[in-house]
């Protein structure tokens, strides 16, 4: 089992700049690669970045390509996300998840731990 907590959301203005972190517990070593998912009310759940423990090899949705970075300190078992130039389009409950492949993926069924979300607004 693998536990994920995500901190760091809350409300911003367009424009403006927000970091999430996202802490694993648990059987980490399987967190092959840990991703960021997001939804907002009414939509399906959809990709936004990934990123390989192994080699650091990520993966950007187009929407925030530029803008966001996703990083990951494996010592502390933690993976990140810059998110810069925000849009009231990014505004949804984003997600941290992980799956025990190297391979990087965008759907969500192929990540089989996932927090709680937590919740970014974004106001224009």
């Amino acid at each position: 089992q693998v536990q994920l907590v995500e901190f760091g959301g809350g409300l911003v203005q367009a424009g403006g700049s927000l970091r999430l972190s996202c802490v694993a517990s648990g059987r980490t070593f399987s967190t092959f690669v840990m991703g960021w998912f997001r939804q907002a009310p009414g939509t399906e759940r959809e990709f936004v970045a990934a990123i390989s423990r192994w080699d650091g090899s990520t993966r950007y949705a187009d929407s925030v390509k530029g803008r966001f970075t996703i990083s990951r300190d494996n010592a502390k078992n933690t993976v990140y996300l810059q998110m810069n130039s925000l849009k009231p389009q990014d505004t949804a409950v984003y997600y941290c998840a992980t799956r025990s492949s190297a391979v990087i993926t965008t759907s969500p069924n192929d990540y089989d731990y996932w927090g709680q979300g937590i919740q970014v607004t974004i106001s224009s």
